[in-house]
């Protein structure tokens, strides 16, 4: 059974929206806590196995985006996270959430330098409001298990990927792209998502949540005529949460 924590903050706008996914692809509980929750008690964590950060402007994004949320983890929950992680249970990280999970240090190992990678502003300096096209890349990810592509929106201002100079990692972390002819903010790589070593923890700027239904894709009127459906009744993301779910049946 799957029962998930949506983790929010001052600023967090889309954590109903992240809700409803998870319960449309069958998780047996979720419930939404402020991060203040889980700060004055650790424990709360024990009755779960999936834990998700939504996207939003957490914070404000002051200083940077996610960055506050990010402090407060890698300050105070670093280690609890990582033990949840170690007890084969799920973090997934959406658009500020994955903001936060890169900051934080989850994704990647920190070394004397610190951080290996970051996101940081688009490369337009503009805050980017579409849909893209992506494509997993071969990983042992368990939120893109047997997805190939994806259409999805994205909505953010600092999402460009990078590398710190000089540095190198593993390509089988970087589980997901944009189409190369349409990378929107100059990731390098093209890079759109990211995972862990081991698997369990995802993050991606991309909004999944807000394609679970096809209706919500935004030329589905036109891919329906008066009697045939002729595009898949469910949205393209709801394969992420599904998967997260079936993982614990």
């Amino acid at each position: 059974m799957s029962h998930v924590l949506i983790l929010r903050a001052p600023g967090t706008n889309a954590d109903q929206e992240t809700a409803y996914a998870f319960q449309l692809a069958g998780a047996k509980s979720v419930e939404i806590l402020h991060i203040n929750s889980i700060l004055e008690t650790h424990t709360i964590l024990d009755r779960v196995n999936i834990l998700c950060i939504p996207g939003g402007f957490s914070f404000g994004d002051d200083i940077a985006a996610g960055k506050i949320f990010a402090l407060k983890i890698k300050n105070h929950l670093a280690d609890t996270l990582r033990r949840f992680c170690d007890a084969d249970k799920l973090i997934l990280g959406i658009c500020n959430g994955f903001q936060v999970l890169l900051k934080s240090g989850l994704l990647f190992e920190e070394d004397l330098g610190g951080s290996i990678a970051t996101l940081t502003w688009n490369f337009s300096a503009r805050y980017i409001d579409r849909w893209v096209h992506l494509r997993t890349e071969q990983s042992n990810s368990v939120f893109l298990c047997g997805i190939e592509s994806m259409y999805l929106p994205i909505a953010h201002a600092e999402g460009r990927f990078v590398f710190r100079e000089n540095v190198t990692q593993p390509l089988q972390q970087l589980a997901l792209r944009y189409d190369s002819e349409e990378n929107p903010n100059g990731s390098m790589l093209n890079v759109a998502g990211v995972c862990d070593v081991s698997g369990r923890i995802f993050g991606l700027m991309p909004h999944p949540e807000r394609h679970v239904d096809f209706t919500q894709h935004p030329h589905w009127t036109r891919k329906m005529t008066s009697d045939v459906v002729k595009y898949p009744l469910s949205g393209d993301g709801l394969a992420i949460f599904q998967n997260a779910v079936s993982y614990f049946q």
